[in-house]
Formats: structure tokens, C-alpha cells, sequence
């Protein structure tokens, strides 16, 4: 199947840090400040609903891979605008660049990549898998 997604293609979307975004909370530091796991979700958010649109239904998108720093800190209360652009279509592999500011700033920056599935068939696949596990 073929997927006409131009490069370029991208999508940005706010998010206010609250409680359960902070490294305390998802415990991956002992502070409330913006974690990273956050950051990297809002970015894979943004690269997500940057594609969705150009896909037939049934069709999603799947994270592969991201390379991100975190470069700054944010405090809980602020507000986090995340943007992905699609740099390169590779077959079924989307390659986008990654960031996130702040009002002081660039809080992240790096590189995503999403693997375009047929939902249906890899959940099938994912559930075969699992009912041979135990064989």
C-alpha cells in the first residue's frame, strides 16, 4: 500500500504541566518539574496526529524509535508546546524532528520514528504471538 504523507508535514499541541507529569510522579526524578517520559510522550503525540490524517482507516501509526535531549527544566504550572515534523517517508518508516518550548525556551529537541501498521492485523499478530508463548 502506498502512503502519500508530504514531507514537512507538521503538528504542534500545548500542554500544561500538571502533577502527573512531573519526574516525582512518574518517578524518573525526586522533583516537581516536567519529566522526561512526559516530554517524550507529547512529542510522540504531536508526531502521531501530525500523520493520522493521511492514513486509510484502520491504519496507525506505531513508535519506533526517539532520540531526545531534555534540555531545560519546566515547573509544574508551565506550559509545554510540542511540534513534529515529518522530515523523510521511507516506505512505512516516518522520520521526524522533535521539540519543545517553554516560555523561557527550547525544553527538548531530537528525532522520532513511527512504523505505519494496519491496526487490526498487528494486534491479530501481537495476540497469535501471545497465545503461542506458552507453547
Amino acid at each position: 500500500m502506498e502512503f502519500n504523507i508530504p514531507d514537512g508535514t507538521s503538528h504542534s499541541l500545548k500542554l500544561r504541566v500538571e502533577k502527573r507529569h512531573t519526574a516525582k510522579a512518574v518517578g524518573s526524578g525526586g522533583i516537581d518539574v516536567f519529566s522526561t517520559p512526559s516530554l517524550v510522550a507529547v512529542m510522540e503525540q504531536a508526531a502521531l496526529e501530525a500523520v493520522q490524517s493521511f492514513l486509510p482507516e484502520g491504519w496507525t501509526t506505531v513508535g519506533t524509535r526517539i532520540d531526545v535531549e531534555h534540555c531545560k527544566a519546566t515547573l509544574q504550572g508551565g506550559e509545554i508546546r510540542a511540534e513534529a515534523t515529518l522530515i523523510r517517508v521511507e516506505g512505512r518508516v516516518l522520520k521526524f524532528l522533535v521539540e519543545a518550548h517553554d516560555v523561557d525556551g527550547i525544553v527538548g529537541k531530537g528525532r522520532h520514528h513511527r512504523f505505519i501498521i494496519n491496526r487490526d492485523k498487528f494486534l491479530r499478530k501481537l495476540h497469535e504471538a501471545a497465545g503461542n508463548a506458552g507453547s
